[in-house]
């Protein structure tokens, strides 16, 4: 566990693997601490040397008055690596964390891969979240306790199926979030950097190959939003998870893993 600063905000990472490893770094979504990680991380570690992080705004990382950007998210990755001494790095990011790892390969030189979950380009062309999910995300309703207004907000991120039938998984990612959850101002500077995000002019910049990961009924980032965003980079594989939530790589994640360190191995 240690911490990097980066414009007097402290932000905590951890690392773990082989010290000499190639560096994987994982980068979460809105509002999920790096505990999101759990899935992909031991499919990895052996191998690579990995770091996962509290984006500004959750866990034991400060929260600066927003709202926030990618660019400026970007940042406190750029602070973490240098922190770690990491100078080569394949960046694996889901939603929120996808976008900020499209701002960090445009932004700096580090980056050897890109493995982006979940995400999209931004832009007009994107889809937007559908209505009925950003009302279910956004407008909670008055009198839920915590833990009940974690489970309302998320529910549109899994299939109704994996919601029902996994309901240990469901009630150990809430008491993560009951611990790691932004404040509600932080969310809402979170999203704002999602809501800004637009790479879709600058995305034949990127420079490195890419991997494009996203399911089939995604309800929060729809999937051509994926497709999008692999039509627009140069070098950039394209794999649907048929039947995929948006958190697929919980719901999926051995299909995930193996793509994932396929991916690795190969670059």
């Amino acid at each position: 566990m240690a911490f990097a600063t980066n414009d007097g905000a402290d932000l905590y990472y951890d690392v773990e693997g082989p010290p000499n490893g190639e560096a994987v770094v994982f980068v979460e979504g809105l509002s999920f601490g790096s505990w999101m990680w759990r899935w992909q991380r031991p499919a990895v570690a052996d191998t690579y040397r990995t770091v996962v992080w509290d984006n500004r705004g959750t866990g034991r990382s400060d929260t600066p008055v927003g709202p926030y950007t990618t660019a400026e998210m970007a940042t406190d990755l750029d602070a973490i690596l240098d922190d770690a001494g990491v100078d080569a790095v394949h960046l694996v990011g889901a939603s929120l964390g996808g976008m900020v790892a499209i701002q960090y390969a445009l932004d700096f030189e580090r980056v050897e891969s890109l493995s982006l979950l979940c995400t999209g380009p931004g832009g007009e062309a994107a889809a937007p979240i559908p209505e009925a999910t950003r009302e279910r995300m956004l407008n909670v309703p008055d009198g839920l306790d915590p833990g009940a207004r974690i489970r309302h907000r998320m529910r549109p991120a899994f299939t109704d199926t994996f919601w029902t039938e996994n309901t240990d998984v469901i009630d150990w990612i809430v008491e993560q979030r009951l611990e790691t959850d932004p404040t509600d101002d932080a969310y809402e500077w979170q999203a704002a950097a999602a809501a800004a995000f637009d790479a879709s002019d600058r995305l034949d910049e990127v420079d490195c190959p890419v991997l494009v990961l996203h399911g089939t009924d995604d309800r929060v980032v729809p999937v051509g939003n994926g497709r999008l965003l692999a039509e627009g980079l140069p070098d950039a594989r394209f794999e649907a998870v048929e039947g995929g939530s948006h958190l697929f790589f919980v719901e999926r994640a051995d299909r995930v893993n193996d793509l994932l360190v396929d991916f690795l191995d190969d670059v």
